[in-house]
């Protein structure tokens, strides 16, 4: 196995929906070299897979128990590398396919942002992404440390997530933690580095980018709050 694609999600039934029709739309289910793994973190009612998912039930109903749930979901894993990402992202068949070729231990991605419709069909149409409350008037977005794609055995090597920091309040900094872990990894090994080419994944225009972090369009994505004092972007949010 060439890749495992691992998803942890939360109550986003509708939008898993969406991905399912997506992922049949560019014939995920049909590449023997690609399996996905879905994290269903507690989600009320359960989530339902597809016969061509890999679907986990962690029954953890604390909230924001991402790190368990990505962890869980690489050790489950069997492909040489890990494609990491949140249900909120749309994954191209141009990044699978940049993934199954890629030779070095990480491969980092650009970002944009884009919609699933109702059918699973791809937009970047800036008139839809406004319906969605995005508040930007362009479709670039700063790159995200928590999308990736590595190498299964180096994952492991950094320790996978830490998972101590669960019960901290949003955010936890898990992303950032792992971030910093792999450039230290890598000032420290020579002859390691990653790939220059950057493909693109995809963001539903949702939190801050539609003005308020707890804003959810069309109801897609689960109701915790990221409303709190440790939030840069809720704290510039009650400064304006």
């Amino acid at each position: 196995m060439k890749i495992s694609i691992v998803i942890p999600v939360l109550n986003s039934h509708e939008v898993v929906r969406r991905q399912a029709l997506h992922f049949e739309r560019i014939g995920l289910p049909t590449m023997n070299d690609v399996e996905f793994i879905l994290v269903d973190d507690g989600s009320d009612p359960p989530l339902e897979p597809r016969p061509w998912m890999r679907l986990h039930r962690t029954g953890d109903k604390r909230p924001w128990t991402w790190a368990l749930a990505r962890n869980a979901g690489a050790r489950m894993a069997t492909g040489e590398y890990l494609l990491m990402t949140d249900i909120d992202h749309i994954i191209s068949a141009d990044l699978i396919e940049s993934v199954r070729n890629c030779k070095v231990q990480k491969m980092q991605f650009k970002r944009e942002f884009g919609v699933l419709d109702k059918h699973g069909r791809f937009t970047q149409d800036m008139a839809v992404l406004k319906r969605y409350g995005l508040e930007y008037d362009t479709v670039h977005v700063k790159p995200l440390p928590n999308n990736f794609a590595m190498r299964r055995d180096v994952f492991w090597e950094l320790g996978g997530y830490r998972e101590d920091i669960v019960e901290r309040p949003y955010p936890q900094g898990e992303d950032r933690m792992f971030k910093g872990v792999w450039s230290r990894w890598i000032r420290q090994s020579e002859g390691r580095m990653v790939d220059t080419y950057r493909p693109t994944i995809y963001l539903f225009p949702n939190g801050k980018f539609c003005g308020d972090v707890d804003a959810n369009p069309f109801g897609l994505f689960h109701s915790l709050s990221r409303k709190t004092k440790r939030n840069y972007w809720y704290r510039m949010q009650q400064q304006t």
